[in-house]
């Protein structure tokens, strides 16, 4: 066998083992998830994203003001604090398609975010332009969101490039109640 048969199978074995699970997995699972719904308001985040190796590089809250046109059209105003201080912004446009998927732009996205939502889950998938050390990376996302009850979300995204995991960000969501102390 050469290298580069070698070569070939190997990431032909790679790339089938690094399926996803279907959204429609989730159909059953409670609450159904209602993006307008859920994403209305304002909402708190809190994440971090980890390397490869499991190391916590960062860590960040998140403010979201979100609100909608109409039922289709919404936009999601994030502000982003990160532990080290940075503040960074990213305002979603998210537009509901005839078969019910999700198409979402920002300015950092590269083309246009894709998304499905089964029962509780939203699955995404986007290329988002990412700053580092001066330079700028295009990262794939494969971005997972399951809403727990009525005010609670958790969400997992793995970042990749190449086809090759660099690192995770983990997130959880709640959405604010009049009154209720931040």
């Amino acid at each position: 066998m050469t290298i580069r048969t070698w070569f070939a199978a190997t990431m032909a074995a790679l790339l089938t083992s690094c399926g996803n699970v279907d959204v429609a997995r989730y159909a059953d699972e409670k609450p159904a998830l209602d993006l307008p719904a859920f994403f209305n308001g304002t909402i708190d985040a809190w994440g971090l994203f980890q390397k490869r190796s499991g190391e916590v590089a960062r860590r960040f809250h998140v403010v979201i003001e979100a609100s909608w046109t109409d039922p289709d059209t919404g936009t999601l105003d994030e502000r982003f604090t990160y532990s080290d201080g940075e503040l960074q912004r990213r305002v979603w446009t998210l537009r509901r398609q005839a078969d019910g998927t999700w198409l979402g732009t920002a300015d950092d996205v590269v083309g246009v975010a894709t998304g499905k939502v089964s029962g509780n889950a939203l699955h995404w998938t986007y290329v988002l332009r990412l700053p580092v050390d001066g330079k700028e990376y295009e990262m794939a996302f494969d971005d997972w969101m399951w809403q727990l009850d009525d005010r609670s979300m958790m969400n997992r995204s793995t970042m990749s490039k190449f086809g090759i995991e660099f690192g995770e960000v983990t997130l959880f969501f709640r959405k604010r109640v009049a009154g209720e102390p931040q």
